[in-house]
């Protein structure tokens, strides 16, 4: 990846867009808050010098009082306004970036996104971004105020003793020695925390989708351990990284701070050698007394600061991982809707699933992919949907590459329907409806009652308004594959292809959605992924695919009389049905 060159907090105000201007103005409200927040020590050192003077007006009191009243009221307001201004900003960012990072995923390739541990994209989306806040929102105006105010106080002390000044940093350097040796091995042991993390976050998202699993099977004791490690790992990692911290950053945060060490005694020399006055003394004190706390209030954002870059890098190897790249508009014109797979050839990772795969869908046929598990029947269909990208080779729409079709409007032109399909915790009828945006009510019903689905959502405890749960939990696997069908049939897509799409249907269902996919297709491209043969056995054209390859095309008959693999299947698919299987 290659890192912005302003850095990564450069990166961070580049995603601000029209909103740097508020992270502008909260630095120069900071700074407001900062000389409003210092000058009333000047005028409390005055009160002092008036009492050792031997001033007896109470105006001259009085007007100083008020004065410093004033003057903390407008430090409070401006640094109020200084945090709305930069945390205004903030949220605007992250928000950016979260939407840039979705964005992206949609953009990738489905083999990339699905290669990564949820629980892992879930903590940088998540957890990562969210972290930024504190650095972005704080960084500018507590820099400002905390560098700024001490420089301006020492600057101060300095004109009025410059040794007394020195004598106020002398704790400094040994406190940056301990603050120093807290930082030892700081990349190493955040790298482990952010691996403890992620891990947990996959391992608790692996514990909890599966957990249907781990009780039947009797898991869940070796399962549980899985995820209590990973919880142990996590917790250890950042414990004995703040162990490992803990004494030198108490040393650090004692020592620093304490500049009357080294400025009472001296300067009680001083003023006793009359090389001070007592008036100059006790305004050196009362300023350097808060002189370090600030610096300290910069420092406690160290760790934000350093874990900055980490969290960036994360976010950025999603934004700037390859996707898939598609024209924003389309040059060339569709001509008709054939489908053309040319010598195409695929690999997941180093291993080649799909070997020179040529093919020719009609536009308008019914086209059936069968063969053994495993076999790249899923795969091919993911490519011809536009899920991934062909590694050589090409697929075209109408004698267009599809890589030449601006993506959105090609995912247009498909519906896609696989055996796992996903269903958002919305009502049933929202979920169908993202099929197509903008539907009725009674078109999102019609599509609903030919898919075979009214009867069953109608007995559901509010009918299209039941909320499904969290993917679909709510209902059974049948269930939720109809309403995917539904959804699917309800986009009136050009192209239609069905993975394994009636795998959780009982038979008398299955035959219902056989009836209404024959009637909604009508006109359509229709793609069939089937185990069970005789669905798909008045197809135009049945691919059988094997090890990555077409072995044998044509239609049922003619793959009969061939005697071959579809032969052997056709008969093997027979002897279960004829054992009791059924089927339609």
């Amino acid at each position: 990846m290659v890192k912005d060159k302003h850095g990564s907090f450069g990166w961070l105000l580049s995603q601000s867009g029209d909103r740097k201007g508020k992270f502008i103005a909260s630095v120069v409200l900071a700074a407001l808050s900062m000389l409003c927040g210092i000058a009333p020590y000047y005028f409390v050192a005055e009160i002092v010098k008036m009492l050792l003077n031997g001033e007896t007006s109470k105006e001259a009191y009085i007007r100083n009082c008020i004065i410093i009243v004033a003057l903390w009221l407008a430090h409070a307001l401006f640094h109020a306004l200084s945090t709305t201004n930069s945390h205004l900003a903030t949220f605007h960012t992250l928000a950016v970036i979260r939407k840039k990072a979705l964005d992206k995923l949609a953009k990738m390739p489905l083999g990339d996104v699905i290669s990564q541990p949820s629980g892992s994209l879930k903590s940088t989306v998540v957890e990562r971004i969210d972290s930024i806040e504190t650095t972005l929102a704080h960084i500018l105006p507590e820099f400002t105020t905390g560098i700024g105010a001490p420089i301006i106080v020492l600057i101060y002390v300095f004109i009025i003793n410059w040794k007394l000044g020195l004598a106020s940093l002398i704790t400094v350097p040994l406190g940056i020695v301990c603050y120093a040796l807290m930082m030892f091995g700081y990349e190493e042991s955040y790298a482990r925390t952010v691996r403890a993390t992620k891990d947990l976050n996959a391992v608790t998202t692996e514990y909890i989708n599966g957990i249907e699993v781990i009780k039947v099977f009797g898991k869940a004791q070796s399962s549980y351990e899985k995820f209590a490690a990973a919880a142990r790992e996590s917790a250890a990692s950042f414990v004995d990284w703040m162990r490992s911290c803990n004494v030198y950053m108490t040393f650090a945060m004692v020592i620093m701070p304490a500049t009357m060490l080294s400025v009472l005694p001296i300067g009680g020399i001083m003023t006793i050698h009359g090389t001070v006055s007592r008036a100059d003394l006790i305004t050196i004190i009362i300023l350097t007394v808060g002189l370090i706390e600030p610096l300290i209030g910069v420092m406690s954002y160290s760790d934000d600061i350093a874990q900055m870059d980490t969290i960036v890098s994360e976010v950025r190897n999603i934004l700037e991982a390859p996707e898939m790249v598609r024209p924003e508009k389309l040059t060339k014109k569709i001509n008709g809707g054939d489908i053309v797979l040319d010598n195409v050839s695929f690999s997941y990772g180093e291993k080649e699933v799909l070997h020179g795969i040529s093919m020719t869908i009609r536009k308008g046929a019914f086209a059936a992919l069968v063969g053994p598990s495993g076999s790249g029947k899923t795969t091919i269909a993911r490519l011809i949907a536009s899920l991934w990208d062909v590694n050589s080779g090409s697929i075209s729409l109408g004698g267009v590459n599809i890589r030449d079709i601006p993506l959105d409007e090609y995912n247009e032109k498909i519906a896609f329907v696989s055996q796992d399909n996903f269903l958002f915790d919305l009502s049933v009828r929202e979920n169908i409806r993202l099929g197509r945006q903008g539907a009725s009510d009674n078109e999102v019903e019609a599509a609903a009652k030919e898919c075979g689905c009214h009867d069953f959502i109608m007995s559901l405890e509010n009918g299209y308004d039941t909320i499904v749960g969290t993917a679909g939990g709510h209902l059974s696997g049948g269930e939720r594959q109809r309403i995917a069908i539904a959804r699917a049939m309800l986009k009136n897509a050009g192209i239609i292809i069905l993975d394994e799409a009636t795998a959780y249907t009982d038979p008398e269902n299955e035959a219902l959605i056989q009836r209404s996919v024959a009637k909604l297709v009508k006109g359509k491209t229709l793609i069939v992924i089937a185990h069970r043969l005789s669905t798909v056995k008045n197809a135009d054209c049945i691919y059988v695919i094997n090890n990555g390859i077409v072995e044998e095309s044509g239609s049922h008959e003619k793959l009969i009389k061939k005697n071959g693999l579809y032969s052997s299947m056709w008969k093997a698919h027979i002897s279960v049905k004829d054992g009791g299987e059924s089927d339609v």
